[in-house]
């Protein structure tokens, strides 16, 4: 069916992973309460305090193999494994979305299971346990980093996530604040004609006009879309689990 089948495009914020039990950035008891951005997530605190930063996405890393993919992950990953063309764009820079099972995933911000060179973003290594210590270099002898975007950083992937956005049929938007820029900017891509939805606890005043709520969690939202899509084996958005735009 694959072929022939609908676009489904993706895009994922903190609200899905969080279902897993990995802490937010943005909440009031998020990452940032205890680590301003400016002294752990910036090419200025890199240069100032590699160290720290290392220390900082280590715990991170420790935090994203504990955790486990959630009925949201899953739901989205049987979809296309019965043959429904999924696209996930993330901006969470954990694996949660691969480990249930999801195949093509464009992470606009990095990945944190990965180590880059400092030198040539191009390089990059997986880290399939621990994490990365001062000393570790790449094959061109320079310190590696996490793969990750900090702010201020250019996003290497937008075009990318643009044009998948383009594509799409229908644009589903999960568990994320649509605060982020140029992530958020990417809802004005998609077609005129493809329905946008957005499930999130918060989505009745998150959701910019036009765009259809869902006001659930990820892991209650998206299972439920992913049953009447299986069952009638195309793109719709049921009436029952709708709310006024």
């Amino acid at each position: 069916m694959e072929q022939h089948a609908p676009h489904l495009v993706v895009l994922s914020g903190a609200g899905i992973s969080a279902e897993s039990g990995i802490q937010t950035f943005r909440a009031a008891d998020g990452l940032w309460a205890d680590h301003p951005i400016e002294e752990v997530a910036t090419p200025e605190a890199w240069d100032r305090d590699p160290e720290r930063v290392l220390r900082f996405y280590d715990a991170r890393r420790d935090q994203v193999r504990r955790a486990r993919p959630n009925a949201a992950h899953k739901a989205l990953a049987q979809l296309e494994s019965r043959g429904f063309r999924v696209s996930v764009i993330t901006q969470n820079i954990d694996d949660l979305h691969e480990r249930a099972g999801s195949r093509r995933v464009l992470h606009l911000h990095g990945e944190i299971l990965m180590a880059r060179s400092s030198v040539d973003p191009r390089m990059r290594y997986p880290l399939r346990r621990g994490g990365i210590r001062l000393g570790d270099v790449c094959d061109k002898g320079s310190q590696l980093r996490p793969d990750v975007v900090w702010f201020g950083e250019a996003v290497p992937h937008f075009a990318d996530a643009c044009a998948l956005v383009a594509e799409a049929d229908l644009l589903l938007v999960v568990g994320t604040s649509l605060a982020v820029m140029p992530a958020a900017s990417l809802l004005h891509q998609a077609p005129l004609e493809a329905p946008c939805v957005l499930v999130d606890p918060e989505a009745a005043t998150l959701a910019p006009p036009g765009v259809t709520r869902i006001s659930r969690p990820a892991g209650e939202g998206v299972p439920p879309l992913v049953r009447h899509w299986q069952r009638e084996e195309r793109l719709w958005v049921p009436e029952t689990l709708l709310e006024a735009r």
